[in-house]
């Protein structure tokens, strides 16, 4: 028990400190209410999506050199953002090394931070004219589907998919990782199927959720939460007997409670992140894809991944290739 309320203090302490205002611009959060989609641009073109991992991960190609800052094309998406004077960023602000408050500053910071710093680099010549707007897993979509949200973009561990594909689009992959889960430290489960009986918590409108409730007919339990310290909360306070997510959140989670491990030698699915963008906006799309190139070939990828995410999960892989041809 003592346990149990030393670690959930922590974790309440994070949330609470996800809901703080603070950055270069004022960070912001949309209240969870419902969130209504407005968008009528039809889907983006492109392959048919067959659920085939290559499918999925095509996105719209680079076209030409990108526009050196504070010169971008009149009339375009990224024109619109600059005479905005700022970025608007979709992003989790409890989810550590991805995108969360540190303590001491108040900043928000992360690898999925890093990326949209970068695009706002790429039209204003300065990483902080962004504007972080915290958001949970489930208004991903839904803020993007409605212009009056007015965000440019979402970087906040999404899954590219096919039925994604239909709501919003996708960069290009911009990291490749896999569904894992944490459980106490004392618990002998190898594997999620060895969670039968128990209560496994998932974010709410997440991949992870989708997976997990593939195992209801092995006697698992799925609870949710809105984000991903929802889930440590009710994990820390008894409520689940594991978390299952993407490796990178995990890691975090388990960095934050010294009574939880991560199952290893497990490895439920592949989870390629992409950063979600208006269906409408492709020149967007284009832009921000030729960002993440120059990002993978320059050094700046891989120096994001060793500052944030190579301490718990390993040497930097490769950047995962880029996947072209839609439209």
């Amino acid at each position: 028990m003592r346990k149990q309320l030393i670690a959930a203090g922590t974790a309440v302490a994070l949330l609470a400190l996800a809901a703080c205002g603070a950055g270069d611009y004022a960070a912001t959060e949309i209240p969870p209410n419902p969130i209504v989609p407005t968008s009528t641009a039809p889907p983006p073109a492109g392959p048919t999506c067959t659920n085939n991992l290559k499918d999925e991960l095509r996105s719209y190609a680079p076209t030409n050199a990108l526009p050196a800052p504070e010169q971008m094309p009149l009339g375009s998406t990224m024109d619109t953002i600059y005479r905005n004077g700022r970025l608007r960023a979709g992003i989790s602000a409890d989810s550590l090394n991805l995108g969360s408050r540190n303590p001491i500053t108040g900043a928000i910071e992360g690898f999925d931070i890093d990326m949209v710093r970068e695009v706002a680099r790429a039209i204003f010549g300065d990483p902080n004219k962004v504007e972080l707007v915290v958001i949970s897993s489930p208004q991903r979509i839904p803020v993007l589907q409605n212009k009056a949200s007015k965000i440019d973009i979402v970087a906040r561990n999404m899954t590219i998919n096919c039925a994604r594909w239909q709501q919003i689009a996708f960069s290009a992959e911009y990291y490749r990782s896999g569904q894992k889960t944490l459980v106490q430290r004392d618990s002998p489960a190898k594997s999620l199927a060895d969670l039968s009986g128990k209560t496994v918590c998932a974010p709410a409108g997440s991949t992870s959720l989708d997976n997990l409730n593939k195992y209801k007919d092995r006697g698992v339990k799925a609870i949710t939460a809105d984000t991903d310290t929802g889930c440590l909360v009710l994990f820390q306070q008894g409520k689940a007997d594991g978390i299952t997510g993407d490796d990178t959140v995990l890691a975090g989670e388990a960095a934050q409670d010294p009574y939880a491990r991560i199952i290893p030698n497990e490895r439920i699915s592949d989870e390629p992140y992409g950063l979600g963008i208006p269906r409408g906006n492709i020149d967007f799309v284009k832009f921000v894809n030729g960002v993440l190139a120059q990002m993978k070939a320059d050094g700046r990828w891989k120096a994001s991944y060793d500052k944030w995410l190579a301490p718990t999960l390993g040497p930097a892989p490769a950047p995962p290739v880029a996947l072209y041809g839609r439209g």
